[in-house]
């Protein structure tokens, strides 16, 4: 099986003035394709930084990673955004909703960027809302959900675009147990439906033995 997302020697610090802090140390990590992925960490490990970088979204000091083959490293910011937006999805903590738009207008939103037809990007989006038990709520605002809602609207989003690889950032953190549990289980069954690959970053050893397969960052190295 392939692999979605490899890392190879990767390390990212950062200066403050005249200190340099090192975050990530020659960091070596693969996602295949249809797998699921917890990377377990303390607080302050890196892990947010470390899904950054497998999204493209920041840029490492050193080492290579490539999105399902293809090598970030020299690609300009438009090749970047574009590699992105064929391959990945994400769902954040905070569920970054765009609070002027109904819950069918955000998941529909990454299909229209793309310059997916409106009708086709609408008939997608109503079947993932369906698919995450929303169908009754297509037109209401995100202050009108409840926080599990939310996020539920956040995977469908993330998802809509049929990416090959889901980026999870501690997606369940800011819900109560029960809604937790709900959300994490549908975004599991989404992902084995769309045979796409889950990385899921967490502190939560239970949610982290949810997924096939368990990796830690420490010291800067996945263990």
């Amino acid at each position: 099986m392939s692999n979605i997302i490899e890392c190879r020697d990767v390390c990212y610090s950062y200066s403050d003035g005249s200190r340099t802090t090192n975050i990530l140390n020659q960091l070596n990590l693969s996602i295949k394709a249809g797998e699921s992925v917890a990377i377990l960490g303390r607080s302050g490990c890196g892990k947010s930084t470390l899904l950054n970088l497998l999204g493209g979204l920041d840029k490492q000091n050193s080492g290579e990673i490539s999105i399902n083959n293809t090598n970030t490293l020299n690609l300009n910011e438009e090749q970047i955004t574009r590699l992105r937006a064929d391959n990945l999805g994400f769902i954040y903590q905070l569920h970054h909703l765009l609070k002027d738009f109904d819950a069918l207008d955000n998941v529909m939103m990454p299909l229209l960027i793309q310059g997916v037809n409106k009708n086709k990007a609408r008939d997608a989006s109503l079947k993932l809302l369906d698919s995450v038990g929303l169908t009754h709520r297509v037109s209401h605002f995100p202050g009108e959900l409840s926080g599990g809602e939310r996020q539920r609207v956040a995977i469908a989003r993330a998802l809509v675009a049929q990416p090959k690889c889901l980026l999870a950032d501690e997606p369940t953190g800011n819900l109560d147990r029960e809604s937790a549990n709900e959300v994490l289980s549908l975004m599991i069954d989404l992902h084995q439906q769309h045979h796409g690959a889950l990385v899921m970053v967490t502190h939560d050893e239970t949610i982290a033995a949810k997924m096939q397969r368990t990796l830690v960052l420490e010291n800067g190295k996945i263990n």
